[in-house]
C-alpha cells in the first residue's frame, strides 16, 4: 500500500501547485520516495513535480482514460514508494463540461480512496473560511476532506482569526502558509512557465516552495493523514500488458528494434511518461532530440513524435536549424510514420507567424487571441499510421494559435464538441493534429505505430 494525498482547492489560484509541489520536495528532503501525480491533462505542472521528487510526473485524467484505469495508472507510478502526492485540478469538484463530476479531481480521489487537503486562499476572509471549507467537506460525503491547508495568511492576527473560525468546523487545520514571492512561478498565456525554459531559476523555486511548506505545515500530520488511506486492492497498469495482441491474434515475428525519434528539449516540453513507455514495450528504441540543437534526427530513424510545447516561443530559432528541417521534411516524404501534436503540428506546417518550418504540410500557422481549451471526443476520418478510420478516442486541445487550412485533403479527426467539424492532416505516414491524446487509454495506438515503423530504417 502506498500512503498518499490529494491536494485541492476551492478553485484555480489558490496555490495547488506550491503546496503540491512544496510539500513533494520536502517530504523528499525527509529521504521518502515520493510519487507525484497531477489530475488532469496538464503537462506543466508535472515537468516542477519531477525536479521535486526526482521521477517522472505523471497524469491521472479519468476522461481521456476512463476512470477505471486511474487507480492502475497510479499503482504503475508509485510502485517502489513511499508516498503519493497527487496534484488536483481547477476547483475540487470542476471536471469535465457537461459530464457531472468525471475528471474531477474529487472523482479521483473518491477511485484512489484517498483524503484530500483543501488549498484555501485566504487573503480576503476571516471568519468565511469556516463556512467555505465546510460546504467543501460536506458536498459529497464519499469525499474525505482530512484537512486544510491556509494560504496566503497576512498577519499573526489573521491567523488567528481564521484558525478560531475553523476550529468550529471539524476539519483540521494542517498548514498556513504567508505570502512569499520567492514560491512564485511565473506564467504566460498557457499557464505556467515550463521547468525546461527556466532550469536554475525552478530549482530555486522548489527548495523555496520546499522550505515554506516545511515551515508552514504539519509534515507528521500531513504524513499520518496519508498513511490512513486503505489498500486499493487494485493491479498495477502495464505497458507491457497494455499494449499486447489480444489471445488469438496473430504472433508477429522477431525482428530489429525500430527506432522512434522524439522531440524534447525546451520548445517541446509536453509528453505523457506512459507514451515512451508503450513505445518500447511495443518493441522500439526511443531515442529523445532536441529540434532547438540538433541539426540531424538521430541516425537510424524509422519514425517519429513530435508532441506538445510552445514553438511559438522558440519560432525564430526553429526556422534557424534548416538542417534539421530539411531531415524531417526529407523523412516524411519517405512516407515513414510520423506523429504530430499541437507544437508538432505547427512545426510541420510551412510557417509559424511567418518564419518558415519544416514545409511538411501545406498549411500556415500563427498566434491567436483566441484560447482553445477542452476535451474532445474524436473518430478517426481516416486509415493513419496511429488510428484505423472509424476508431474512437478522446482527447485535449489547449492552443493560443491557428493553422490554416485546419484540415488537410484528408482529416486526422473528426470532433463532435463543442462543435462538429473535422481537423488535423493525415498525409502518407504523417499524422499530425492539434489533439493530445493519452495513449495509456489506447494501448493499441502505439502498437499500431511501432509495427508501422518496422520495416527497417528509413533516414
Amino acid at each position: 500500500m502506498v500512503a498518499r494525498l490529494v491536494i485541492a482547492a476551492p478553485s484555480s489560484g489558490a496555490g495547488k501547485t506550491t503546496v503540491a509541489t512544496g510539500l513533494m520536495a520536502a517530504f523528499a528532503g525527509r529521504g521518502l520516495a515520493v510519487s507525484p501525480h497531477k489530475v488532469g491533462p496538464d503537462y506543466i505542472d508535472p515537468g516542477y513535480h519531477a525536479l521535486a521528487t526526482g521521477r517522472p510526473g505523471r497524469n491521472l485524467d479519468a476522461y481521456m482514460c476512463g476512470t477505471g484505469l486511474i487507480a492502475p495508472l497510479f499503482e504503475h507510478g508509485a510502485r517502489g514508494c513511499d508516498l503519493a502526492v497527487v496534484e488536483g485540478v481547477m476547483g475540487l469538484y470542476d471536471g469535465a463540461a457537461d459530464q457531472g463530476e468525471l475528471a474531477s479531481t474529487a472523482q479521483v480521489s473518491k477511485l484512489l480512496r484517498a483524503p484530500v487537503v483543501l488549498v484555501v486562499d485566504a487573503s480576503s476572509q476571516s471568519r468565511s473560511v469556516a463556512a467555505l471549507v465546510h460546504g467543501f467537506a460536506s458536498w459529497d460525503p464519499e469525499v474525505r476532506i482530512g484537512g486544510v491547508i491556509l494560504n496566503k495568511v497576512a498577519t499573526d492576527r489573521h491567523e488567528h482569526l481564521l484558525r478560531e473560525a475553523l476550529g468550529e468546523s471539524g476539519v483540521p487545520v494542517l498548514g498556513v502558509l504567508r505570502r512569499a514571492p520567492a514560491v512564485a512561478t511565473p506564467s504566460r498565456h498557457l499557464g505556467l512557465v515550463p521547468v525546461a525554459e527556466r532550469q536554475a531559476a525552478a530549482v530555486e523555486a522548489v527548495a523555496a516552495q520546499a522550505e515554506q511548506v516545511r515551515a508552514g505545515c504539519d509534515m507528521e500530520a500531513l504524513l499520518a493523514l496519508a498513511r490512513s488511506a486503505p489498500d486499493l486492492r487494485t493491479e498495477a497498469w502495464s505497458p507491457e500488458t497494455a499494449g499486447r495482441p489480444q489471445a488469438g491474434g496473430p504472433v508477429l515475428p522477431a525482428r530489429p528494434a525500430p527506432r522512434v525519434a522524439v522531440a524534447g528539449g525546451a520548445a517541446f516540453t509536453f509528453s505523457y511518461a506512459e507514451h515512451a513507455e508503450l513505445l518500447t514495450a511495443a518493441g522500439a528504441e526511443v531515442v529523445a532530440f532536441d529540434p532547438l540543437r540538433d541539426e540531424a534526427l538521430p541516425e537510424g530513424t524509422s519514425g517519429l513524435v513530435i508532441g506538445g510545447g510552445f514553438p511559438e516561443m522558440y519560432g525564430g530559432e526553429l526556422s534557424a536549424n534548416e538542417p534539421l528541417r530539411k531531415a524531417v521534411a526529407a523523412l516524411a516524404a519517405t512516407g515513414a510514420p510520423v506523429a504530430a501534436e499541437c507544437a508538432g503540428l505547427l512545426y510541420l506546417a510551412r510557417s509559424l507567424d511567418g518564419s518558415p518550418m519544416c514545409g511538411v504540410l501545406d498549411a500556415d500557422a500563427r498566434m491567436s487571441e483566441r484560447l482553445t481549451l477542452g476535451y474532445r471526443d474524436a473518430v478517426a476520418v481516416n486509415d493513419s499510421v496511429l488510428a484505423p478510420a472509424g476508431a474512437r478516442m478522446r482527447g485535449h486541445e489547449f492552443h493560443r494559435t491557428v493553422i490554416e487550412p485546419g484540415a488537410g485533403a484528408l482529416a486526422a479527426w473528426g470532433l463532435r464538441q463543442p462543435e462538429r467539424r473535422v481537423e488535423g492532416f493525415v498525409q502518407g505516414g504523417v499524422h499530425a493534429s492539434y489533439v493530445h491524446t493519452h495513449w495509456a487509454g489506447a494501448p493499441e495506438v502505439a502498437a499500431r505505430f511501432v509495427e508501422r515503423c518496422a520495416g527497417g530504417p528509413v533516414a
